[in-house]
């Protein structure tokens, strides 16, 4: 076990290094850099702009060095927790991100707890009573969850939650908290505006769950071994919860690694329409003005959410599942 863990642990490393060279390479492709960008906005403004003072940003913000060269300043700089200079805010990553980040965090995995406990119940129940009306009315719901655009599925709760509950429109918390130290109040009213986003995010993701569960279920179900169990007087609820339930849990553990960065990426367009306080817009925004560092700061922890997710789903699948070892070779 410890060999595996040594070893996964090196591909990791590996893995983020060749992750953090194509998104570098990504995050340069586009022709020009931020400074370019820059000064064609101030252009079409009619402003003239002085070379020197472009020469001597340029030299500030490291731009004129080699795209090797700045790519290993880059690196060596994460490797310390130093995440790089953002241009258009003119300040560290680090602090541009702040709040944005911890509020994120949040809400991301306020919306996988919200899939998890969703779908869970609702699949096994859809499973256990194939071709009911309860069925094929789950059914006809997770349909809807999935062609339901998010961005109008939110303008329409934005709206309910307004009228009904009197919550204010947009954003994480009311603007009177905005830049304000927390507090209970603060917390009471992020938690009163974290449903909204949370069903939103949620509900295409909790559509397809439901989806893979129920199939994975029945097809546990007609195994012979539960026929088997069923013939020798095991009750239903026993025999469901021995092995069929627990075999057919494994598209809920191995979701774990791209359920967070599908959820982060996936929020953007929710996030502009809803004005949240989130990585999404920015991240969005960091790639329209080529900010480098800002954008790729992002990125990479896109790529470390997928990578630590498929590490720990690997490893819970293998405790779930007999089946399924972590140490290879051929068991006689």
């Amino acid at each position: 076990m410890i060999s595996y863990f040594v070893r996964r642990a090196g591909i990791m490393a590996l893995t983020m290094l060749a992750i953090s060279v194509l998104v570098f390479i990504i995050i340069q492709l586009p022709p020009g850099d931020y400074l370019t960008t820059y000064i064609e906005e101030l252009r079409s403004q009619g402003e003239t702009v002085d070379p020197n003072k472009i020469a001597y940003l340029r030299a500030q913000y490291g731009l004129d060095r080699p795209l090797t060269e700045q790519y290993f300043v880059w690196l060596w700089g994460m490797l310390h927790w130093d995440f790089g200079y953002s241009f258009e805010f003119d300040l560290p990553v680090s602090d541009v991100v702040g709040n944005r980040l911890w509020l994120s965090m949040v809400l991301n995995f306020t919306t996988v707890i919200f899939v998890y406990v969703i779908s869970f119940p609702i699949g096994v129940y859809s499973a256990t009573h194939q071709y009911s009306w309860s069925d094929h009315g789950i059914t006809l719901l997770g349909f809807l969850g999935l062609a339901t655009p998010n961005f109008l599925l939110a303008l329409i709760l934005l709206y309910l939650a307004n009228i009904i509950f009197g919550t204010s429109i947009g954003g994480l918390m009311d603007p009177k908290f905005i830049n304000q130290p927390w507090s209970w109040a603060k917390a009471l009213s992020v938690l009163e505006h974290l449903w909204v986003p949370v069903v939103v995010i949620g509900t295409s993701g909790t559509a397809g769950m439901i989806r893979r569960l129920r199939a994975n279920l029945l097809d546990e179900l007609q195994k012979q071994y539960v026929i088997t169990g069923r013939a020798k007087g095991l009750s239903e609820l026993k025999l469901l919860l021995k092995y069929p339930l627990r075999l057919s849990l494994n598209p809920f553990i191995a979701d774990i690694g791209s359920l967070l960065p599908q959820i982060v990426s996936g929020a953007v367009i929710v996030s502009a329409v809803m004005s949240l306080p989130t990585t999404g817009p920015m991240l969005l925004s960091a790639l329209q003005s080529q900010d480098m560092y800002l954008a790729g700061s992002f990125l990479m922890f896109l790529a470390l959410l997928t990578v630590v997710g498929m590490f720990v789903s690997d490893v819970l699948l293998a405790i779930l599942d007999p089946r399924i070892r972590l140490e290879g070779g051929v068991r006689r």
